[in-house]
C-alpha cells in the first residue's frame, strides 16, 4: 500500500497549531461582534454561473471545478471532447469551490435584500480554494476573514474600519504596525492630470512597487507600459509627498486643477477628522499615494495594513466599492470592506513570539488511575471539575504512574489529580504541579478553587 500524502497546496493544522489559530479567530471575531458586525456562512461551492467572469480571464482560470455528479460525460459527443477545455467544462461541471467571500456576499445580498436591515454590517470567517500553483506563503486552501458594510455611502464606514483594525492588532499583540490610506479617486485625478486618462490602472500597478523596486524600475516600467517621458515627468510629486502630519496641503496645490482628486482628497480628510473624533489616541495610519492594491475593484478608499520587523509584512487590505451587486443585475449598492489574512497575522505573531502560553483549549487537569477503586473515585469527581468549567480527563488504563505523568506532561497538562487508597480515605486528593513538581493535599472542592483562580 501506497503512503498517504496531502493534497498540494494543504495542510493539516495539528492540536498545537490549532489552540493558536483558534486565539485569532476568537479575538478577531470578539472585535467585529463589538463594532455590530453580524455572522454570516455561505456554501463551500457556488454555481459556476455565480463564480465566473468576476475575477476576470486568470481568476476563472484558478476557479476549482467540480465534475457534475453521475456519469458526467455520458452525453458528450467526440465534438465535445474535441473543442477544447472551455467549451467542455461547461458540459461537464455547473459547480466550483468558491475563490473568495465577496462574490458569495454580493449573491446572499442580491438575494435577500428584501429582508436585510440595511445598512447591512457582516462578517464572515471562511476557507477559500484557488488553483493556484503552490509556493512559500500562497496555499489552494486558506482562511479569509472578512468585514464588511453595504448599503452605505457613509465615511464613517471607513473610520470604523481603522478603528476595528486598531482593536484587533493591539488585541492579538501587534503593536508595531501601519494603516495604509489612499483614494481611488485620487488616483484616477493623477492619471488624467499626467494627460494619462483612462491608464489609472498600469499606472497603480507600476507606482504600487515603488518600496519594494524604487524609482528609477517604476519609471521603466511607466515607459515600458505606454507613458510618456513628459507624463512621468509629471509624475515628480508622487516620489517625494511627505507623509507628515499634514500629508494632504501638498497634494491639493498640485491636484488642484482635478475635481475627481480633490473630492478623494476631501472624503479622507473626513475620515482622518473622525477618527480623531472617535477618540483613538496615537493613530497608526498614514497616507500613502502609491497605494493601489486590486484596483479595477475600489472605487473610494484603499486600505493595506503593515506590520513592522517582519518578514511578510503585509496582514490586510480592503477598500470601498461603489458597484458590489451589479453583476448581479442590483445596480448602485455600495459598500466598504476589509479582509485580514489570517495565516500571515500567524507568521508575524511566530516569528516575534506573540501568542500568549496558556491556550483555553487544551487539557487543564488530569486525574490518575491507580486501580478499580481508584478509578471509580476519579469518575464520581471528574465531572465536578467540567462543570466547573476545567479542561479535565481521565487516564483511561491502570498502568504504571510514570506512563501516566509522560502522557500529562507530553499533552502538556499542568495538573494531576493524584488519588490512592489514602487520599479515598481521607478525601484530601494529592495535586501535583507538573511545572514545578510541587504536591499538596486538598479536597476536591479546594482544588477546583484553586485551578479556576489559575486562570484569571
Amino acid at each position: 500500500m501506497s503512503k498517504p500524502s496531502l493534497a498540494r497546496g494543504t495542510r493539516d493544522f495539528g492540536p498545537e497549531q490549532m489552540a493558536k489559530r483558534t486565539f485569532i479567530f476568537d479575538t478577531i471575531r470578539r472585535s467585529f461582534q463589538r463594532y455590530g458586525f453580524l455572522p454570516l456562512e455561505t456554501p463551500a461551492f457556488e454555481n459556476l454561473s455565480v463564480l465566473m467572469g468576476k475575477y476576470g480571464e486568470e481568476g476563472d482560470q484558478l476557479l476549482f471545478k467540480i465534475l457534475n455528479s453521475g456519469d458526467f460525460s455520458g452525453k458528450l459527443t467526440e465534438a465535445d471532447w474535441q473543442a477544447g477545455s472551455k467549451p467542455l467544462t461547461t458540459k461537464i461541471s455547473e459547480k466550483g469551490l468558491r475563490y473568495d467571500l465577496t462574490v458569495p456576499f454580493a449573491r446572499y445580498v442580491v438575494m435577500n435584500r428584501g429582508t436585510l436591515a440595511m445598512p447591512f454590517k457582516r462578517y464572515q470567517i471562511q476557507p477559500v480554494w484557488r488553483a493556484d500553483r503552490p509556493q512559500k506563503g500562497r496555499y489552494r486552501e486558506f482562511y479569509q476573514c472578512d468585514a464588511d458594510v453595504v448599503g452605505t455611502d457613509s465615511l464613517l464606514c471607513e473610520a470604523e474600519i481603522v478603528m476595528l483594525l486598531h482593536d484587533i492588532l493591539p488585541a492579538l499583540g501587534i503593536q508595531d504596525f501601519t494603516v495604509k490610506i489612499n483614494n481611488r479617486k485620487i488616483l484616477t485625478g493623477i492619471a488624467d492630470m499626467i494627460g494619462a486618462h483612462g491608464m489609472e490602472g498600469p499606472l497603480c500597478v507600476a507606482i504600487d512597487k515603488l518600496d519594494k523596486i524604487g524609482k528609477e524600475k517604476v519609471v521603466e516600467e511607466l515607459l515600458e507600459r505606454g507613458f510618456a517621458s513628459d507624463s512621468i515627468e509629471k509624475l515628480e510629486p508622487i516620489f517625494s509627498l511627505s507623509a507628515d502630519e499634514d500629508p494632504f496641503t501638498e497634494l491639493k496645490s498640485w491636484l488642484a486643477e482635478s475635481e475627481v482628486a480633490l473630492k478623494g482628497i476631501q472624503e479622507l480628510e473626513e475620515v482622518w477628522a473622525m477618527v480623531k473624533i472617535l477618540g483613538l489616541e496615537n493613530a497608526k495610519i498614514e497616507f500613502d499615494v502609491t497605494l493601489a492594491r486590486g484596483l479595477s475593484y475600489y472605487t473610494g478608499a484603499i486600505f493595506e495594513v503593515k506590520a513592522h520587523h517582519v518578514q511578510i509584512g503585509s496582514i490586510s487590505g480592503g477598500g470601498r466599492y461603489d458597484n458590489l451587486t451589479g453583476t448581479f443585475g442590483v445596480p448602485g449598492i455600495s459598500g466598504v470592506g476589509i479582509s485580514l489574512g489570517v495565516d500571515r497575522i500567524y507568521d508575524v505573531m511566530e516569528e516575534l513570539n506573540l501568542f500568549p502560553e496558556s491556550q483555553k483549549t487544551s487539557t487543564k487537569v488530569m486525574i490518575s488511575n491507580f486501580d478499580e477503586e481508584a478509578f471509580t473515585y476519579g469518575l464520581s469527581i471528574l465531572p465536578k471539575f467540567r462543570k466547573a468549567g476545567i479542561n479535565s480527563e481521565i487516564y483511561p488504563d491502570s498502568v504504571k504512574l510514570k506512563k501516566q505523568l509522560d502522557y500529562a506532561d507530553r499533552k502538556s497538562i499542568p495538573f494531576v489529580v493524584l488519588i490512592g487508597s489514602d487520599e479515598i480515605q481521607s478525601g484530601l486528593l494529592t495535586l501535583k504541579n507538573m511545572k514545578t513538581g510541587e504536591q499538596q493535599k486538598l479536597k476536591t472542592e479546594d482544588i477546583i478553587t484553586l485551578l479556576n483562580r489559575e486562570d484569571q
